[in-house]
């Protein structure tokens, strides 16, 4: 039976081996250096079984069948008390948790400490074990007495050990929960910096200070001088109310929504580009508050909208007015950045739409066409706007059509089918692709966060967009037709084989100001991990970022005027749709193959599991710009941090003793 147990220890001890050699043969060391400690953890127990356990059992049981017909000597069960034979079972389980244990906490960089301490405790336990086993054997081979089995007290001594156990850890465990509570109140200029690499500052040389006291850098501009024109007519003015209000989807079903202007999603927000646009956000009834954010729009810092940041939250009762002007055309969208999460969840979001100086072509249709996941009191649905069906749009044949596809689903890369004609990926988050090709039965895959601009010449026949994968694009999109009611197409027939759509070779290359061969003044890395442990006093699963939950995380430090470049890992299970603040950035490279289409710029990066990008930006908007996960209960439990231009303040502070909640 203990030989039955070797064999059943050892199968998963192989397997883990296995997967980790796998893991070192077919990815890069990022992925694998701190896994490198579950080989001597798996390995080591089954090796002590077969080679110390095994042999020495096959003994006792030669030497038990030679006296089959006697009585069992005593001192046999003395040798199969010996350490050597009991040990290797027990130091399986330890060796299992202890890699559990790693495998949960563990990021990179590493901690020495969060790695130390439970292979200290795996070598106490294993020495407090051996040294219990050694004297039991010792004291049954000099006697020749086996002691006298009483289960009651062997039961209590292991409960008291166990509740000394717990009495021990208890402390450090709840040290490790005090630890994590966020603070009453936190400046974001106030965190550990990260220099990067390649700096010619010499003051660079310093780690782990603060923007305050950090040798020859003193903070002289306030965010809130990096404005928009302060004087001068807007081009373009509109008003923003922030309410409360049941919003009916057009399947009949209501929720309790945070609205615009009463509507949700809110108003269109259409302007030139080069234009002067003035935005004024009043809050009537929004308890916690308040902002906007224009998503993917490169504004100054201060007109950003980001509550503890660049702002104070607008609190009910109370306005706000932001004056930039729009320069880069595109599909943007602004939302609350007051409680991020649950302001988009509820409604507070609306599209911004820069045309080109020029305007469109003549006669374009331009639709947008916002994906949401709805939160009912009995039910959750995926919409286009609150449309919840099919929605017939009447488009005659021959005209140009735009739709500008918005993904504001939480956790959700959601897919978009064009069905009935072939089309072209104009623009990727604001910029437009130079030369693109037609594609037809590709789906296009698309982060949260982030737009795709899809565009066509409508032909005779019906043409219909389906949003959501699988069988629910069958119930929900848009279907365009001369008439605007025709048959929705059967997906199945009509997309047998489905790729997906990739920028990274997609369109014509073009001269950009700069590349993969630059000469970069400054690089970071940003490794996106899994990890157990606290946040803000709650016990759970978190994401982390260079192994930091906010606000731990580091921020970037550049200067005005670097070129910069980000390298960024993600090691975890799940998706991470990384969003730039103030910045797009060129996407270089994807797992060590470098793009070669179209420049690909982004603001939202969607970075998936095992993910390795290469990106670079020019630091060229001064301010504190976030850096965060836009899947936003990810940026909520500590997937954020910053970027941080020299000599740059921000007078706004987080924390529960404040009003500001940017997540």
């Amino acid at each position: 039976m203990l030989k039955g147990w070797a064999v059943v220890l050892s199968v998963p001890a192989a397997g883990v081996i296995a997967a980790v050699i796998l893991m070192l043969a077919s990815s890069k060391p990022i992925f694998w250096a701190d896994r490198l400690l579950l080989l001597p953890l798996a390995a080591v127990p089954p090796f002590m079984l077969w080679i110390m356990t095994i042999p020495r059992l096959r003994r006792i049981r030669q030497a038990t069948g030679r006296k089959r017909h006697s009585p069992l000597d005593v001192r046999l069960r003395g040798r199969a008390a010996q350490p050597a034979v009991v040990l290797p079972y027990q130091l399986s389980t330890l060796c299992s948790l202890t890699g559990l244990y790693l495998l949960l906490t563990s990021t990179m960089p590493s901690s020495l400490f969060g790695i130390v301490i439970p292979l200290l405790v795996l070598a106490v336990a294993a020495l407090g074990l051996w040294m219990s086993h050694l004297n039991r054997s010792s004291r049954i081979g000099l006697t020749g007495i086996e002691p006298v089995n009483r289960p009651w007290r062997r039961l209590m001594g292991r409960s008291a050990i166990v509740f000394a156990a717990a009495a021990i850890a208890y402390f450090p465990f709840l040290s490790l929960k005090n630890d994590s509570l966020l603070p009453v109140t936190l400046a974001m200029s106030s965190g550990t910096i990260d220099y990067g690499i390649g700096s010619k500052m010499v003051a660079h040389d310093h780690e782990g200070e603060t923007a305050h006291t950090h040798a020859g850098i003193q903070p002289k501009v306030s965010v809130d001088t990096l404005t928009g024109p302060a004087d001068g007519e807007p081009d373009v003015r509109f008003t923003l109310t922030a309410e409360t209000k049941t919003v009916t989807l057009s399947s009949g079903k209501k929720v309790e929504a945070w609205t615009f202007n009463g509507q949700t999603p809110g108003p269109e927000l259409r302007v030139r580009q080069g234009q002067l646009v003035e935005v004024t956000l009043i809050n009537k009834n929004i308890k916690n508050g308040a902002t906007l954010h224009w998503h993917g729009l490169d504004v100054p810092n201060a007109e950003d909208g980001i509550a503890g940041v660049t702002q104070n939250a607008v609190m009910p009762g109370e306005s706000y007015t932001y004056r930039f002007v729009a320069k880069q055309a595109g599909t943007y969208w602004y939302h609350s950045h007051q409680e991020s999460m649950k302001a988009v969840q509820r409604g507070l979001f609306g599209p911004l739409i820069v045309e080109p100086a020029e305007g469109l072509p003549s006669g374009t249709k331009d639709i947008n066409v916002i994906s949401h996941v709805w939160q009912g009191a009995d039910f959750t649905d995926l919409a286009i706007g609150i449309n919840d069906g099919i929605e017939p749009v009447r488009i005659a044949p021959g005209t140009p059509v735009r739709l500008r596809l918005i993904n504001t689903d939480d956790w959700v890369r959601q897919t978009y089918r064009l069905v009935g004609t072939k089309f072209k990926v104009a623009a990727i988050d604001g910029t437009e692709v130079i030369q693109p090709g037609d594609l037809s039965n590709v789906s296009l895959k698309l982060t949260t966060g982030g737009r795709y601009d899809v565009t066509f010449i409508m032909p005779e026949t019906p043409v219909y967009l389906a949003v959501g994968a699988g069988k629910a694009g069958d119930k929900l999109g848009l279907l365009m037709s001369a008439s605007g009611a025709a048959a929705v197409p059967t997906l199945k027939s009509s997309f047998p084989l489905a790729a997906e759509f990739d920028p990274l070779h997609y369109g014509k290359p073009a001269e950009t100001p700069f590349d993969a061969n630059s000469l970069f003044d400054r690089e970071f890395k940003l490794v996106l991990d899994n990890k157990l442990g606290f946040y803000n006093g709650e016990l759970g699963f978190h994401y982390t970022m260079n192994g930091k939950l906010f606000p731990d995380t580091p921020m970037f430090m550049v200067k005005e005027g670097e070129l910069v470049k980000m390298t960024i890992v993600n090691r975890g299970s799940v998706d991470h749709p990384m969003h730039l603040h103030g910045h797009h950035m060129l996407v270089l490279s994807r797992n060590g193959v470098q793009a070669t289409g179209s420049p690909w710029w982004s603001d939202t990066l969607d970075v998936t599991p095992g993910d390795v990008y290469e990106v670079g930006f020019i630091a060229d908007n001064p301010g504190i710009w976030m850096d965060h996960c836009h899947n936003l209960d990810h940026a909520a439990a500590g997937m954020s941090m910053h970027l941080m231009y020299e000599g740059v303040d921000s007078p706004y502070k987080i924390g529960s003793g404040t009003v500001n909640r940017p997540e």
